[in-house]
Order: C-alpha cells, then sequence, then structure tokens
C-alpha cells in the first residue's frame, strides 16, 4: 500500500492562466463586485428610509439584498486575490470554511425565494387578509427560521467534511472551493457525503423549488380571473420581477450541477459559475429598481 502524503494546501484552477489576461479580470471582477454592493445597500437604505417601502413585500426584498452582498462577498474577494497573486493556493481549512458560506447563503437565498412566492400568494389570492396572514412577527419569524436552517444544513456538510483526508494534487477546477470539486481530491471514502449531497438536492431542493413554484399556479389562476386590467398589470409586474430571478438563480444552477461533467465542458462550467456566484446578485437589484414603479419613484425621491 502506498503511502499516501496529507495535503494542507489546495490549488485553484481559477478562469484563466493567461497572465496577461489576470489584471482585465482583476479590474472587471472589482468593478461588478462594487456595483453590486452598491445596488444592494441602496435598495436596503431605501427601504430602510422610506415609509412607503417599510412592508412585508419589501422587508423580504432588503432581506434578499443583504444576502446578495453576503453571497458575492464569498467568492469575489477570494478571486481578486487570486487575481492579484497568481498564486491560487487556499488552505484546506479557508476552502471548508468557504463552502459554509457558500452553502449558507445559497441556501438561504432559495428559502427566501420560497418565502417570497408565499408572501406574493396571499396578496393576491387572500388580500382581505394580508395584513393579519403577514405582520411583522411572521415576517420576523420567517426570515428568523430559514437562516437557521440554512445555518445548520452547511454545518452537517463540514462536519462530514472534517474526517476526510486530502492527499491528491489535482487542482480544483473552480475559482472558489466548491463542495464536489472538493471531494474529487479526497483520499478518503466520500460515500456518505455524496450520499448526503444527493439526498438533500432531492428532498430539500425538490421540497423548496415545489414551495417556490406551486403558489404560482394558484397565483396565475387567480389574475386570470381578476376583471380589472390595470389589476391585472399590476399583479403580473409585482410577480414577473420574482419571477425572473427565480429562474436566473435556479436555471444556471440546475445546468451547473447536473449537465455532465465532461473535461470539454469545464471552460463552459467557470462560466456558468460566474453567472451565479458573481452576476446574479448584481442583476438582482437592477430587476426589482427596474421593473418596480414604486422603488423607481422612491429613488427619485431620495435623489
Amino acid at each position: 500500500m502506498k503511502n499516501q502524503t496529507t495535503l494542507y494546501m489546495l490549488v485553484l484552477s481559477g478562469l484563466s492562466d493567461l497572465p496577461s489576461l489576470q489584471l482585465p479580470l482583476f479590474l472587471g471582477f472589482l468593478l461588478v463586485y462594487l456595483m453590486t454592493l452598491t445596488g444592494n445597500l441602496l435598495i436596503v437604505l431605501l427601504i430602510c428610509t422610506d415609509s412607503h417601502l417599510q412592508t412585508p413585500m419589501y422587508f423580504f426584498l432588503g432581506t434578499l439584498a443583504c444576502l446578495d452582498m453576503g453571497y458575492s462577498s464569498v467568492t469575489i474577494p477570494r478571486m481578486l486575490f487570486d487575481f492579484h497573486t497568481q498564486k491560487r493556493f487556499i488552505s484546506i481549512q479557508a476552502c471548508i470554511t468557504q463552502i459554509f458560506f457558500f452553502v449558507f447563503f445559497a441556501m438561504s437565498e432559495i428559502s427566501l425565494l420560497a418565502v417570497m412566492s408565499y408572501d406574493r400568494y396571499v396578496a393576491i389570492c387572500r388580500p382581505l387578509h394580508y395584513i393579519q396572514i403577514m405582520h411583522w412577527k411572521t415576517c420576523v419569524l420567517l426570515v428568523l427560521g430559514m437562516l437557521s436552517f440554512s445555518t445548520l444544513y452547511p454545518l452537517v456538510h463540514v462536519l462530514l467534511l472534517l474526517r476526510l483526508k486530502f492527499c491528491r494534487l489535482n487542482p480544483l477546477q473552480s475559482f472558489f472551493c466548491d463542495l464536489p470539486q472538493l471531494l474529487l481530491v479526497s483520499c478518503s471514502d466520500t460515500f456518505i457525503n455524496v450520499l448526503l449531497i444527493i439526498i438533500s438536492a432531492i428532498l430539500l431542493g425538490g421540497g423548496i423549488f415545489a414551495l417556490t413554484f406551486c403558489p404560482y399556479i394558484i397565483i396565475l389562476n387567480t389574475i386570470m380571473k381578476m376583471q380589472s386590467k390595470a389589476m391585472r398589470s399590476k399583479a403580473f409586474s409585482t410577480c414577473s420581477s420574482h419571477l425572473t430571478v427565480v429562474f436566473i438563480f435556479y436555471g444556471t444552477s440546475l445546468f451547473s450541477y447536473f449537465h455532465p461533467n465532461a473535461k470539454d465542458n469545464l471552460a463552459v462550467d467557470k462560466v456558468v459559475s460566474v453567472f451565479y456566484t458573481v452576476l446574479t446578485p448584481l442583476v438582482n437589484p437592477l430587476i426589482y429598481s427596474l421593473r418596480n414603479k414604486i422603488m423607481k419613484i422612491s429613488l427619485k425621491r431620495a435623489v
């Protein structure tokens, strides 16, 4: 039996090995990161300062903006550091820590999108009882419950990762520490880790996916029965922004994790990963601000 040397440092493959691209990529992603923080922080400030936006819908939107800032901060600063140093080494502990926060924010976002679907269902299908159902205590409890669940889920993955040994020199084929990529460089038995990923993807992922989309079946049925064209237009407008964000997040994530992982697809995988880890937090505030009349009025009032 061959001796296995335990690794304490891993190598990230990054987006590109070309030295001439490191500075342009650094400046480009730095600009994207600053725009992401500025856009989401602006939404949070508008919601906190404008009394017209202090409703359950915008409370969830403000929470989403906070999550987007944290979600982008998990991957982009590390990516910028690698572009600057061009070394791309990362310790096992730092890698596992990044995985914890990445899974935490990703799970928090999809859970919050499901909560926002329920909020839209109550607002459109049960408008007379909206204030009684979606009062502030309920909203806060929903967010706290979502955050608690999103903390426990990645913690289980981290505890299972801590029992593994890493001895393979293969670089992680990504610009951040992704859970499936990390398991590929382990020399321990990863059966339990992979089983947990599959079960959670089917049960938790499928359950949250159903909770997100099923309310819209009732919502669309209710909207089509509305006699007023103005009411239908307003209902479609409030739902379209949320659905756009949901489709972008789920579409890019599902494509990245559930298509054949061939070597020829590595470049495509990285591009898709950039979209759902870097660009999605950037476009979310743009979608909600440009497609929301009340948000645009509030922004003009603040300016």
